[in-house]
């Protein structure tokens, strides 16, 4: 059986043949959703979290017959789509924003709502959860991790694959690679 396999942020992800070709993929979808480092996953609400595997799949499930146009469109819809890292990103620059210019027009007290936001933001950025990743995640944002594991689930649904080496790893390619 061929295998498929690459690197992408220290993980290496591999796909059996079999399971690119049939495209029933939840076993691989499972691996793909619960990398060891997803801390956001980790730290989110569990039910949450299964909720959006259960909706990703059951989304992916519905691609299985469809024409690959429709692919191709959901392919273009995940592009858009916000993932949880830029909804805080630009969520805490908006309160930043708010609270310098309501600091600087109205009350000083305003202007620890800078401080608070990136303290919010460090803690994130060490321990991969803060309070409005909680929120973000009852929202439905996924993380970058997820929405790239749908569009690999839909590429090998679209032939993206298809004539690759049996043996062929991404980390081999290069710097940069892995």
């Amino acid at each position: 059986m061929a295998r498929l396999s690459w690197s992408a942020r220290g993980t290496t992800f591999r796909l059996d043949e079999h399971v690119a070709g049939r495209f029933g993929m939840d076993a691989r979808l499972e691996q793909l959703l619960t990398p060891r480092h997803e801390r956001v996953r980790r730290h989110g609400p569990e039910k949450t979290n299964e909720e959006i595997l259960r909706e990703t799949r059951e989304r992916l499930a519905g691609y299985e017959d469809r024409p690959l146009d429709e692919v191709e469109l959901r392919l273009e819809e995940l592009e858009r789509e916000w993932d949880l890292e830029r909804a805080l990103q630009v969520g805490a620059a908006v309160g930043s924003l708010v609270g310098l210019a309501l600091g600087v027009k109205g009350s000083r007290k305003w202007l620890l709502v800078p401080g608070v936001v990136a303290g919010l933001l460090l803690q994130y950025g060490l321990t991969g959860w803060c309070p409005p990743v909680w929120g973000l995640r009852l929202l439905k944002y996924r993380t970058r991790g997820e929405i790239e594991a749908e569009r690999l689930v839909l590429r090998v649904r679209r032939g993206d694959f298809r004539g690759m080496d049996e043996a062929h790893s991404a980390s081999s390619e290069g710097p940069g690679w892995g």
